[in-house]
């Protein structure tokens, strides 16, 4: 099987653009895939971004993921639904793109994008940009066969040590191969920042489970991502350290640094808030 546009795309149909201004579009999300996280609700967003500021340079760059800030995280979603992302250009030309977005379930907001920054690089060490074209007219026509994609691949982060209600590591080893290399991207494969987001949310999930509730909530949740940074590409087979950290907490919030390395090296990072929830 062919999984380009397949094993990792998320944008079905482009139902209105305004050249290097706005774009809408539209996913359905197969009903028989086990879930959606919310990163992927962002890379949603991000690729209809893309599509935007490709067309704006006829497909002769592409943004790849850089900085965001913030990203509000509004509701869940869930495999069957119908998600509408929609962004706003900031800035799209040779050297950077810059866009906001959001994305809603019927009518209702589920996330949003503040000030994504990324640097525009050749179209052609990623992805054959006739290809593209095509994939974009399509897109803007009938739309897409919805269903393709066939879900996560297994990730399972390795707990390594910690320190209970302050601070959890684990290690990951990023998939040697994986269908989503096919599309994400054909030419040069790289391991998505969105699936790095969501693993890290996992970790700050974790931790945020051994951190006491304020009183009057039985819980807290993740509400904002901020400061997101990823300065480079992560190659299929690397190894990665991960480590959530809690950095400060009241009675309002409690936030969570993130931080990803690699031998060492640090190459991402956010900061995650977590907001008090009574939860039944």
């Amino acid at each position: 099987m062919d999984h380009h546009f397949r094993a990792f795309s998320f944008v079905d149909r482009i139902v209105s653009v305004q050249p290097g201004v706005k774009i809408c579009g539209s996913y359905n999300i197969p009903p028989n895939i086990e879930a959606f996280p919310v990163a992927l609700v962002a890379e949603a967003v991000g690729q209809l971004a893309a599509w935007a500021t490709m067309a704006a340079v006829d497909f002769e760059r592409r943004p790849v993921a850089g900085l965001a800030r913030p990203i509000e995280l509004q509701d869940e979603v869930h495999p069957g639904q119908k998600l509408d992302p929609s962004v706003e250009l900031e800035t799209a030309h040779a050297e950077a793109a810059a866009y906001r977005g959001t994305a809603t379930v019927n009518g209702k907001p589920v996330i949003q994008l503040q000030h994504c920054v990324g640097p525009m690089m050749p179209v052609k060490d990623f992805d054959d940009p006739n290809a593209l074209r095509l994939r974009f007219e399509l897109l803007c026509g009938r739309g897409a066969e919805p269903g393709a994609f066939q879900g996560v691949p297994p990730l399972s982060i390795e707990p390594t040590n910690g320190q209970p209600g302050k601070r959890l590591s684990a290690g990951f080893q990023v998939p040697s191969s994986a269908p989503l290399f096919a599309d994400h991207f054909p030419r040069r494969p790289v391991f998505p920042g969105s699936l790095l987001m969501h693993l890290n949310l996992e970790l700050a999930a974790a931790l945020a489970l051994q951190i006491p509730a304020p009183a009057q909530a039985t819980r807290w949740r993740l509400a904002t991502i901020s400061d997101v940074k990823l300065r480079t590409f992560i190659s299929p087979g690397e190894r990665l350290e991960c480590e959530a950290r809690l950095s400060e907490s009241s009675n309002d919030c409690a936030l969570v640094a993130v931080e990803t390395r690699k031998a060492n090296k640090l190459i991402g990072g956010a900061r995650v808030r977590l907001a008090p929830e009574n939860h039944p």
